[in-house]
């Protein structure tokens, strides 16, 4: 885990409409293409090592990234809003051979399940506290101005949003993007 994402720009991103025409950088991503083009960006494919420079020269207008990613890499440096959307999540999947996983005595798979089910709430754990460390940390520079989306515009971010869900249907499957909608549901966030 690595956390949700925020938006940040030269410029505030409130609505959807802020981002008429920006420049955003995204890495390699259909999912993220379509996203930023549902919000009337214009989508930079870009590789994270150049995002600084991109950035600061005005290559790009802007980025999304977990507030961990964004303070490592100084990108609140040169930028001045950021806003947290929670619009995308950027996880890590831990895969193994499935032919060497079904070799495996059931009672060695189970312990490896709880193994990583343990280290999973773990490193997730570390991952929010990193984030919102990052997220104060780029606060008190005072060079950047965090905003948080109202209940009202997190609303509109969704529903401008909501046609990627349909879009990409065919390559992350439908199954798939009910189950999350349903799991946010759960959670209260429609």
């Amino acid at each position: 885990d690595n956390g949700f994402k925020v938006m940040s720009a030269n410029k505030p991103l409130h609505a959807p409409s802020d981002f008429r025409g920006l420049k955003m950088r995204i890495q390699s991503s259909k999912v993220l293409d379509a996203q930023m083009r549902a919000l009337g960006a214009n989508p930079q494919v870009l590789a994270f090592s150049e995002v600084y420079q991109a950035l600061q020269t005005g290559v790009v207008d802007g980025t999304e990234n977990p507030p961990s990613n964004l303070y490592t890499q100084k990108m609140h440096e040169v930028q001045k809003h950021v806003t947290v959307s929670d619009h995308g999540y950027l996880g890590y999947a831990v895969i193994v051979n499935k032919k060497f996983w079904d070799g495996l005595p059931s009672d060695v798979r189970a312990q490896l399940e709880g193994a990583m089910k343990d280290a999973t709430k773990y490193a997730n754990a570390i991952a929010q506290q990193e984030n919102d460390a990052a997220l104060a940390a780029v606060q008190k520079t005072g060079k950047t101005t965090i905003y948080r989306l109202s209940d009202k515009e997190k609303a509109e971010w969704r529903k401008a949003l909501l046609p990627v869900q349909k879009q990409m249907e065919g390559r992350i499957g439908k199954d798939l993007i009910e189950a999350v909608n349903k799991e946010a549901a759960a959670l209260g966030q429609k």
